[in-house]
């Protein structure tokens, strides 16, 4: 019997829109707190907030894996965003997805939020749980950009040039080795991926 899902946290802190600090348990049965544990510099994050925009979010999973390997300090993230619940609720939930999802990675970035969906939203500047959102935000929380629904050719795009920038940016700021030049694919790749046809 694995133990209970906790509750998550949730403290906004600003006015402003941002990514505010959240707890959840990935499937991987570990409790996480954002943005206190992305991986990356930069993280992509899959908000979706009703069960059959999983497929939505899959249109996305092939770049954001190009992305991953082609980046050391890009990471991603699916968010999915319930309201509160009971613990055992709570507890059901996660395993039956766990029970669905057996790669192990995907698992470990799977982080499901049981939160104050009206707080969490307006922090998120979201109006509408219609839609996944798809945000890439700072270790800060800071949201770089923005954009919903399914991946096309212009989204890929509009995410690796933004990527890019920001990274070429912190390479100028920092002087550290060009976060460029650490790329493990070729930026050609990168379009090649944002081309293809979901």
């Amino acid at each position: 019997m694995p133990l209970l899902v906790r509750r998550s946290r949730l403290e906004v802190g600003s006015d402003r829109v941002h990514f505010p600090t959240v707890s959840g348990s990935n499937l991987n049965r570990q409790e996480l707190e954002f943005p206190r544990d992305f991986r990356g510099d930069l993280n992509l994050l899959f908000v979706p907030f009703l069960q059959p925009q999983q497929v939505v979010v899959n249109t996305w999973v092939p770049f954001a894996d190009t992305l991953e390997s082609s980046f050391t300090e890009f990471a991603y993230y699916e968010l999915p965003t319930i309201d509160e619940l009971p613990a055992l609720s709570r507890t059901f939930i996660n395993e039956g997805m766990r029970a669905g999802i057996p790669d192990a990675s995907a698992r470990e970035r799977t982080v499901t939020l049981y939160i104050d969906m009206v707080r969490f939203m307006r922090a998120l500047g979201i109006s509408s749980k219609n839609e996944v959102h798809v945000l890439l935000v700072d270790r800060q929380g800071v949201i770089l950009w923005r954009t919903t629904g399914s991946f096309d050719e212009e989204r890929g795009r509009a995410l690796a040039e933004t990527v890019r920038s920001y990274l070429r940016r912190a390479d100028q700021t920092y002087g550290h080795e060009s976060a460029i030049q650490q790329q493990k694919a070729p930026a050609g790749e990168l379009g090649a991926v944002a081309a293809r046809p979901v």
